[in-house]
Parts: structure tokens; sequence; C-alpha cells
């Protein structure tokens, strides 16, 4: 099978079944409940979407299920961080190792010094990030992020979850922890309050697969949007940017994940999955019922079996 053209026509008469036996896998997992709003999110659904660069593609489920990128969002806030400021002043805030504990864990800030992040895709690293977002004001900061989200999920108009916005600015009080710590140690400059509210605003921002696979396929396009052929990130970053994905992307699990499915990947509490082909793919995977390590259930069953079926694996 030498073509993704090839691969995606497979695929369009695979996916239907393989997709409701990774269904099953929902009833192991939970619906995120401590950002009140997503837990209205259908506790069963499923959907995906993968996309080529000729614009073929193959879909299944619930694929035209919206939902919130949350963590998602850290990888671009992560590119545009780093395309506003360079690496030097990024990776001085902040680390590039793995933690091993819960993405939303505050515990090596104080005990590890220099009391850094250890990566930007823990929320304490995502929120030091978010503050190095050039702009005048939050809204400005906002308004910069969603205008990049939408460029590189190829112009569609993105807007942010009101509601999912108030209901994690309403509860953030972790988040809130972990960011006046940051102060505490000389990582974090300006407002707490200002730089929460463009944190949740990025998370809140919601998308579609069909979204999450465009965008992932400017990744997997090194930085080059594949329809137009314009670059709207810089190749080294775009490096960066999947390192961390391999590394830290899917939490505590990125060691398995890496194993089984071999594919840089980021996750969210909304049940998302961004992933990608490198050279080829771009995926978008909506499921959820999270398991223990926040990650979406169902979808990563989906996904470590179209790896394997597919040899999509880096490794």
């Amino acid at each position: 099978m030498n073509t993704t053209a090839e691969q995606l026509r497979v695929l369009d008469a695979l996916l239907p079944e393989w997709l409701e036996d990774s269904r099953k896998e929902a009833a192991f997992g939970e619906v995120a409940s401590y950002i009140p709003e997503l837990s209205k999110a259908p506790h069963s659904a499923l959907g995906i979407h993968i996309l080529d660069k000729n614009g073929s593609s193959a879909s299944a489920g619930d694929c035209s299920l919206s939902f919130t990128l949350q963590s998602i969002s850290k990888v671009f806030t992560l590119i545009l961080a780093l395309m506003d400021n360079g690496e030097e002043e990024v990776f001085r805030r902040v680390g590039m190792e793995p933690t091993g504990d819960n993405f939303n864990s505050m515990l090596k800030l104080e005990l590890v010094r220099p009391g850094i992040p250890f990566n930007p895709l823990i929320n304490a690293g995502a929120i030091t990030v978010t503050s190095l977002i050039r702009g005048d004001s939050p809204a400005e900061k906002s308004k910069r992020i969603l205008q990049f989200f939408r460029s590189l999920a190829g112009g569609v108009e993105l807007q942010v979850n009101e509601d999912v916005y108030r209901s994690e600015l309403e509860t953030g009080n972790l988040n809130r922890s972990i960011a006046y710590l940051l102060v505490e140690n000389g990582v974090l400059g300006g407002s707490v309050e200002d730089v929460l509210s463009v944190y949740f605003r990025h998370c809140s921002i919601e998308c579609t697969c069909r979204d999450l696979a465009r965008m992932a396929l400017v990744l997997a396009s090194d930085g080059i949007d594949p329809f137009s052929g314009g670059r709207l990130i810089p190749r080294r970053y775009v490096q960066v940017a999947k390192t961390f994905m391999i590394t830290c992307g899917m939490y505590n699990a990125s060691g398995e994940f890496a194993i089984k499915a071999g594919l840089p990947a980021k996750s969210g509490v909304s049940g998302g999955i961004l992933t990608l082909v490198p050279g080829s793919l771009g995926i978008g995977v909506i499921g959820p019922a999270l398991n223990a390590k926040g990650n979406s259930s169902a979808g990563v069953h989906l996904l470590e079996r179209l790896s394997r079926k597919m040899d999509w694996s880096l490794f």
C-alpha cells in the first residue's frame, strides 16, 4: 500500500467496524466533570477524521460533534510563543522533560530547582507559555491566538465556547494556585488573572475532528499549508512541537502511547486527540470518556489499532 489515497480507500471500508469496536472502550472511562460544562458531553461518542495532503479523507462515527481543544491548544500556543520570542527565551522559563506526574500537578515546581515547569504541555508550562504570547492586552493576545488557530484550520472560523470558558474561569482554582506559585518562583510576571483569562480562552476554542485533522496536517507537512503551499510555521518549531507530542503529549501515558501507536499526539480532557503521520496524514479524534490518565479511552484504543493495522508507527 504505497499512497495515502490507497490507505484512505481501505480505511473508508474498515473504519466504521473498527470504530464501533473501539467505542465499547468508552464504558471504562468517565467524562471530565472538574470543568462542569465538559460533563455535558455524550459519554459514548467516538468520531475520527483522517486527511491527506491531496484533500482525500476518511471519517467515521461522531466526527461532526463539536468539542473544545482544551490541552490540544497547548501545542499551538507553544509554537506561537516560539515564533514571538525564539527558543532561548521560551526555554529559559520552561523545561523540555516529561514529568511522570499528572498534567495539573505543581509538585515539582516546589521540589525541583530552579522551579520552572518541566515542559510546555503540562498546565504549569502552558500557563507560562501563554504569558509569552505577544499583545498589549488579554483581548489582543486571545485574538492573535484565535487568528493563528484559524489559519492552521484552513480559514475555518473557529470560535471560543463562552460557556466552557466561563466554567473554566469560575472553577479553575488549581490553575490559579499553579500560576501564583509560578509568580513566587519568578517564572510568571504580570497579572495572574490576565494570563489565566487568555489560557482558559484558548483551551475553550471549539472545533470538530475535521478541524483537528486539518491543523494536524500542517504539522505533518512541517509547517506548510499543503493546499496553499504557504509556510505557516517555521520547520524548526514544528520539530520542537512534534518532539514534545511524543514525549509529553498524552500526559503521563505518553511513553505507553509511543510504544503502542508510535505517533506524535496531543490529547485534551474534552476527549479530543490530535495526531499525525509525518509527511502524509493529519488525524482528529473525539471520544469524551476518559481513562485514568486523562486520555480518551475509546480514542486511544482506536488509534493504537489503526497504527498497528496500517503500519504507521515511527519506531
